[in-house]
């Protein structure tokens, strides 16, 4: 399973997949059981477990052991758990199916509203599987959910455009403060695999250099959550939200304790199931998309505005277009330049590093931007900072080669062959860009959902913060001797 997740969470001095050579650092005492006096009496089984013995009757109990959960895992700067399989059972197409299996067993006053979002990059993957368009594509995966028992099936477009907005806004007020604070080169945030590498890695030089606006993921969550428990009038731990994501890491991502409401008991997004798991799923339910076709339905209440009737992308590459607008916008509000095509200069030895400069009328560079996709551009773009030689204003970092489009969760080519697989992101992409394109801050609806929030509930909403993690090495299981 490991290998599904990016390249940055693979490292093996990373650790974030223990092994027998690896190091798990988060100290966790185990103490003797006390038996209960004169009652009982504490012994040790042949497998390694303890056990309580009634002294009187002789019967023996197995005591529960000690248990590490995911967040305690995610705070450290060991392993992300003791086996892969915890996660998986927890963000899975059987947690899925047990989900709605139990909520269709309970009265319909009690049952939980099922939300699923599904990412473009998702969409464009299954769509290309199935050789069918992306708007087809999107209308069968609607059809498929709220067959399973899914109420509503939404689009994470909207969003991301929000990410967008506030990114080249964040941006913008780190560029125009830039003598004064420590804060550019900006590094955006998107990407659970690269956040999870920079706290775990690089924590003071990179974390405050990252973006605070959340992933359109999490923004999706945070607005499902609000917004549809407010709208049918319960409370957010009432609402079961599930994402379709072209990556692994958004497991990660969705398990972090930032986005966990302590006061409902509740995660923002509940369950992440990949595009290549939901692929498998619908093998298994049906034979074709076209089955579903037949019988669509779309009848969402269009309470946030991310209804998937409509899907749209953003202009740039396929993990969301952050530099391509955020590049443009800047342009036009600090120096009053319009850009109307970006064009990249890509580095030599390296397809996924490609950086672009705005200059002044002098050849003076007014901004420099760069995208650096793949943990090979992320050694570099780190490099860079460390001997003081970054000279971008912005970098969009993706942990993945070739961007989301390419992530580990997508559809992949059952062989594993290499050409073939070039060839379906090839058809991946094109499915992609067949959707309409959207400029940020030209939606109604979007722009009407941030004003709707003062400047306090928008930060909840739309905002979050990343922590260095410190490592200790004093109490490593990895020792050389």
């Amino acid at each position: 399973m490991a290998s599904n997740f990016s390249g940055a969470l693979q490292l093996t001095d990373l650790n974030d997949f223990i092994g027998p050579s690896q190091e798990c650092i988060k100290p966790v005492e185990v103490k003797t059981p006390v038996p209960k006096k004169g009652l009982s009496k504490i012994k040790v089984s042949n497998d390694g477990s303890y056990m309580e013995v009634d002294t009187k009757s002789g019967k023996a109990t197995k005591l529960q052991k000690a248990q590490i959960t995911l967040n305690d895992c995610l705070a450290c700067s060991g392993c992300v758990t003791s086996a892969e399989t915890v996660l998986v059972a927890m963000q899975s197409q059987e947690e899925l199916y047990k989900v709605l299996k139990e909520n269709r067993e309970l009265s319909p006053e009690r049952r939980k509203i099922i939300v699923v979002s599904v990412s473009p990059q998702s969409r464009a993957s299954i769509a290309a599987k199935h050789g069918e368009g992306v708007r087809r594509a999107g209308k069968a995966l609607d059809m498929f959910f709220k067959t399973l028992g899914a109420h509503m099936v939404l689009d994470t477009s909207f969003a991301r455009e929000i990410a967008l907005l506030k990114t080249a806004e964040e941006f913008m007020e780190r560029y125009r403060n830039k003598n004064t604070e420590k804060s550019l080169p900006m590094l955006t945030s998107s990407c659970p695999g690269w956040i999870c590498y920079a706290e775990k890695t690089h924590g003071d030089l990179t974390i405050p250099f990252i973006s605070r606006v959340k992933s359109p993921q999490q923004i999706t969550g945070s607005l499902v959550k609000k917004l549809v428990s407010s709208h049918m009038n319960t409370t957010p731990d009432q609402v079961y939200h599930v994402t379709v994501m072209p990556c692994y890491d958004k497991k990660l991502e969705a398990s972090r304790q930032d986005f966990y409401d302590d006061i409902y008991s509740t995660r923002d997004v509940d369950l992440v199931l990949t595009s290549g798991e939901v692929a498998e799923m619908i093998a298994r339910e049906t034979t074709s998309l076209e089955d579903l076709l037949i019988k669509v339905d779309l009848s969402n209440e269009n309470i946030i505005g991310l209804d998937a009737d409509n899907p749209i992308h953003h202009n740039g590459a396929g993990s969301g277009g952050y530099l391509d607008y955020v590049f443009k916008r800047s342009a036009q509000e600090l120096f009053g330049r319009h850009v109307e095509e970006i064009v990249y200069k890509t580095a030599r030895n390296n397809k996924d590093f490609r950086d672009v400069r705005l200059l002044d009328n002098d050849g003076k560079v007014l901004l420099h931007f760069a995208a650096a996709y793949g943990f090979r551009s992320i050694q570099n773009l780190v490099q860079k900072m460390k001997r003081g030689k970054s000279d971008y204003d912005f970098v969009e970092v993706m942990a993945c080669p070739s961007g989301c489009l390419n992530g580990g969760g997508q559809v992949k080519s059952e062989s594993g062959d290499r050409e073939q697989q070039r060839e379906i992101l090839s058809l991946v992409e094109i499915a992609y860009n067949e959707l309409p394109s959207s400029t940020p801050g030209e939606n109604s609806a979007v722009n009407q959902t941030i004003s709707d929030y003062d400047v306090e509930t928008s930060k909840q909403l739309f905002h979050t913060r990343y922590h260095a993690v410190e490592k200790d090495e004093s109490l490593s299981l990895n020792v050389k001797w």
